[in-house]
């Protein structure tokens, strides 16, 4: 673990002083004071990111389950309604979902929050990642286990919740959670509506001070904070499951 940190320390150490040495060939003054009387505007905007990502997790988590195990069922409704789903938010742009999901549908349903459009829109987005991502682990698991079970009286249902689902959640795991990531940097997106997010305070700052550099740095070091926890996580994870023994149903 030392020589890995000692490693990440160097190249880390090279990477300040790489962009040092480029911004500082800029003729530029820097004044960070004029941004930090705007901090206030930075905090609010990270409060809001923080927000709104935990609820397009929980629903993006909650649709993509959803849609992922309809994907697999035994019902032909469930199986197309699925893949409509999918089909539908994987083949268009998030931006473009935004838009129209704020100026189109919030229209005709009279909802005029933008925040709650904007957890709505990466909330189904993520869904439909997230289900791709179940359906290819509970297809990853040997077809010999669906036999077995079947054979010893289980119902599909029961087959599916009780044996496949338990082995396919240990591979199903890392890659959503690295759609969280994902999700909390889509969040950005939302400031063509308004939301007032890390992004738009950035925006806002850069408006009213003129100071680019200044309120666009701390801007990416926020996400940074924001996402390396979970990618950490995302990396342990597969570490685990690359180091673990297989799940046996007993």
């Amino acid at each position: 673990m030392r020589p890995r940190f000692a490693v990440r320390l160097l190249l880390l150490a090279a990477f300040a002083a790489l962009l040092w040495l480029v911004l500082s060939q800029i003729q530029y003054h820097w004044d960070w004071n004029a941004v930090w009387s705007y901090r206030d505007i930075f905090l609010r905007g990270l409060v809001m990111t923080v927000a709104i990502s935990l609820g397009a997790i929980v629903l993006g988590f909650s649709l993509g389950l959803g849609a992922g195990l309809a994907s697999v069922s035994d019902s032909l409704f469930l199986t197309e309604l699925s893949a409509l789903y999918v089909g539908a938010f994987r083949g268009t742009p998030l931006l473009v979902q935004i838009l129209i999901l704020y100026f189109c549908v919030g229209v005709v349903l009279r909802v005029d929050s933008p925040y709650l459009i904007g957890t709505m829109a990466l909330g189904l987005f993520s869904g439909a990642y997230i289900s791709e991502m179940v359906r290819a682990g509970v297809e990853s698991v040997d077809k010999g286990q669906w036999e077995s079970a079947l054979a010893t009286g289980l119902t599909h249902r029961q087959t599916l919740f009780y044996v496949i689902l338990p082995q396919a959640a240990r591979r199903i795991v890392p890659p959503v959670t690295g759609q969280f990531v994902s999700c909390i940097k889509d969040s950005s997106l939302l400031s063509v509506i308004s939301v007032r997010e890390l992004t738009k305070a950035a925006e806002v700052v850069n408006a009213t001070t003129y100071k680019t550099f200044e309120a666009y740095l701390p801007l990416a070091l926020l996400y940074l904070l924001l996402t390396w926890p979970l990618s950490y996580l995302t990396r342990r994870l597969e570490k685990g499951i690359r180091n673990g023994t297989h799940y046996t149903p007993r």
